[in-house]
Order: structure tokens, then C-alpha cells, then sequence
């Protein structure tokens, strides 16, 4: 159950398109608490949805255009890697994108893409959202060695012995509500220093009993408040600097 006093919090990653009517999640959120909701997508068609709920919810949601490696199409590649470019601007993040070692597609296919992606974050100075499954040290690597200066390590279960090493560069770890139940995401997210820590929920993903919607990300916040023994309120205002500095956020309802 969620706490009764509520504290400014931000859902750094949400695929608010994935719901049947996005407009009542983000109103629900409003109310409920949480100051901003970053909009991720995963392909030319989320992407564009995502920009669409932004553009209605001004200075609330914010749009984030990506290219998920569960997504990558050969035929689908130009196209969307060309319209990320061209709405890339108007956005907060490049994302959600990265590597997956699990997924089907060939890790060479993956690199390749993930590589113009990373040069599209580059060129615009965009942060970027990564999603690493099995894969954090290579994605790491990879945007590192580009110079990347604002990345995001979405839902980070990885290694823990990589945390000190993503934070020296600066770069952000997400907390999810799967903080509730799994072991790896405890241990990991134990381990991340505050001021490089954000919230999510990464909605709609059901965490057991829980169908998560943004303003779940108050779940998260209870979740890393026990899990590193400090208060709610700090943790509130300690993520909530760093995503607006991460993402350059002006939130304003």
C-alpha cells in the first residue's frame, strides 16, 4: 500500500501508448502525486504515439523516441532510424533502445543498429535510455566509448560490480516496482549511490499482482526507501533532481 503523505516523484520510463485510453493513466498520475511522466518508444508506430500523448500533455509527459532491440525489422530499419532523427530534437531521450542477448536477433544485427543509434544521441546531445538484458558491460562499453555524457541504465539488474564504474561516468541507474519481489534488482539497486538513482515503472508491466500504471512509480519510492533504509521524502527529492537533470525537465501542470 502506498503512502498516505506524497512526495514530488517522476516515472523516468513509462509506454504509456501500450494502454487502451493513455489519456486516464496520466491523469490518474497527476493527481496521484507524480510531477512528470517520461513517454518511451520501442518503433516508428509507438514513437509516434508517444509523441502525440506528449504533445496533448505539455510540460507533463514528455516524449522519448527509441528503437527497441525486441522491435529491429531490416525493412523497418531506415525508416524508423530516419524519423528518430528527424523528431529527435523535440524530444527528452533517445530511447528505449540498446542490446538484448536473449533476444532473437543476431548480436551483430543488434550492435550495428544500436551504434547508429548511439551516434543519433550524439549528434543531437540527447540522453539515452538503454534497455542491457544480459548485455550491461557491452552496452556500457559501447556508449562510453562514444562519449555519451547522459545515459540511462533502465531497470538495471546488472552486475553489481559495473555499478561504480556507470556511476564514475556519470551516468543513471533506474529502480522499477520490481524491487517488490526480485533478488538480482534488490541486490543491484542497493548498490546504486542516490544521485545517480532514478524511479520508473515501466507500465504497463505486470510486477506479480501489480498491472503497473506511472503512478505506481510511488510503489518504487516505498520499495528503495526500505530497501536502503532512508526516508520516503529523501529519496523523492534526490530522484527527482537528477531525472530533471538528466532529462532537462521543466514539469509544470
Amino acid at each position: 500500500m502506498m503512502q498516505d503523505t506524497v512526495y514530488p516523484v517522476i516515472d523516468t520510463h513509462a509506454h504509456l501508448e501500450e494502454f487502451s485510453d493513455p489519456q486516464t493513466v496520466v491523469d490518474e498520475a497527476r493527481h496521484g502525486g507524480v510531477v512528470a511522466v517520461v513517454a518511451v518508444g520501442q518503433d516508428l508506430a509507438s514513437n509516434r504515439k508517444a509523441l502525440d500523448i506528449a504533445a496533448s500533455n505539455p510540460h507533463y509527459v514528455f516524449p522519448a523516441v527509441g528503437y527497441h532491440p525486441w522491435r529491429l525489422d531490416p525493412q523497418d530499419h531506415e525508416a524508423t532510424l530516419a524519423d528518430i532523427d528527424r523528431h529527435l530534437p523535440r524530444c527528452v531521450a533517445l530511447g528505449e533502445v540498446g542490446l538484448d542477448y536473449k533476444a532473437k536477433t543476431k548480436k551483430k544485427v543488434q550492435k550495428a543498429v544500436f551504434s547508429e543509434l548511439i551516434a543519433l544521441a550524439g549528434k543531437h546531445d540527447k540522453p539515452i535510455v538503454l534497455h542491457c538484458r544480459y548485455s550491461h558491460a557491452r552496452a556500457f562499453q559501447m556508449v562510453r566509448d562514444a562519449g555519451l555524457k547522459k545515459v540511462v541504465f533502465h531497470w538495471f539488474s546488472g552486475p553489481v560490480d559495473l555499478i561504480p564504474v556507470i556511476a564514475a561516468e556519470g551516468y543513471y541507474m533506474s529502480a522499477s516496482p520490481a524491487l517488490l519481489y526480485n533478488p538480482y534488482h534488490q541486490k543491484a539497486i542497493s548498490a546504486v549511490p542516490m544521485d545517480r538513482l532514478l524511479l520508473e515503472t515501466d507500465s504497463p508491466v505486470t510486477y506479480r499482482s501489480l498491472k503497473a500504471r506511472p503512478v505506481h512509480v510511488r510503489v518504487t519510492l516505498e520499495q528503495v526507501a526500505k530497501l536502503k533504509q532512508v526516508p520516503c521524502e529523501e529519496v523523492a527529492s534526490h530522484t527527482t533532481q537528477n531525472a530533471k537533470a538528466c532529462f532537462g525537465l521543466e514539469e509544470g501542470s
